[in-house]
C-alpha cells in the first residue's frame, strides 16, 4: 500500500532516553530505585502536563515538591539533573525518514509537554518534519482518538492514506480502531521495508 502521510511518534523511536537514567538518578540522589519516575509519571501528574493543563515548568516543580515532601528539600536536585538529560536521535532513522519526506507528509505525533519545541529545536529535530502535533498544544493526548484526527488534518491527508508509527501498542491499536494503517515500532528495518526506502 502507498500513503500519502507518515504520522510518527517521537520518544521510543525517533530519540531514546538513557536507560537506566531514572535509576541512576535515583541512586546518586540517595532516592529509593523507582523514585523519581514513579513521581514524575504518576498519571495524575503526567496527563495534565501532556494535555496542556500545566506547562513543563509547573509539571517539573510538582515533582520537585512531591520528591521534597517524601524525601527531603536535596531530592530537589534530582529533577534538576533530570531535566537536563538528553535524549539521543537516532541519525539512521533521521536519514530514513528525510528520505521519504519529498513523498510523504511527515508529522510528528508525541504526547509532551510545552518544552517539546525547544527540546526539537535545540536538536535541530525542529526542521525534519512537515508539522509536529504537540498534545500538549490541542488538548488531548494518545489514544484520544482526536489526535489521529487531527495529525491527519495537519498532513493534509484521509486518516486511510496516513501510516502512523509508534513505540506503544495502545497508541498503534487506536489508530487501527479508526481505519488508519499503524505500524508498532520495534527497529528500522521493518519501517524501511513498509516505506518501499532503500
Amino acid at each position: 500500500m502507498t500513503y500519502d502521510a507518515l504520522l510518527c511518534d517521537l520518544d521510543g523511536v525517533l530519540r531514546h532516553w538513557p536507560t537506566p537514567g531514572h535509576a541512576d538518578l535515583d541512586q546518586r540522589h540517595g532516592l529509593p530505585p523507582g523514585t523519581l519516575a514513579a513521581t514524575a509519571f504518576a498519571p495524575e501528574r503526567l496527563l495534565p502536563a501532556i494535555t496542556g493543563r500545566v506547562t513543563d515548568e509547573q509539571w517539573r516543580a510538582g515533582v520537585a515538591e512531591a520528591l521534597a515532601e517524601r524525601h527531603g528539600p536535596p531530592a530537589r536536585q534530582a529533577v534538576a539533573d533530570w531535566s537536563a538529560v538528553e535524549p539521543r536521535v537516532d541519525t539512521e532513522l533521521v536519514a530514513l525518514l528525510e528520505q521519504v519526506r519529498g513523498r510523504l507528509r511527515l508529522v510528528l505525533v508525541t504526547n509532551a509537554t510545552t518544552r517539546l519545541e525547544a527540546d526539537l529545536a535545540r536538536q535541530g529535530l525542529d526542521r525534519l518534519p512537515h508539522a509536529v502535533l504537540n498534545t500538549a498544544r490541542v488538548g488531548a493526548a494518545k489514544p484520544d482518538p482526536r489526535v489521529y484526527r487531527l495529525a491527519a488534518e495537519l498532513a493534509g491527508a484521509d486518516l486511510h492514506r496516513c501510516l502512523f508509527v509508534d513505540d506503544t501498542a495502545a497508541n498503534v491499536e487506536a489508530a487501527r480502531t479508526l481505519g488508519m494503517p499503524a505500524h508498532h515500532y520495534r527497529g528500522i528495518a521493518a519501517l524501511r521495508t513498509l516505506l518501499g526506502a532503500s
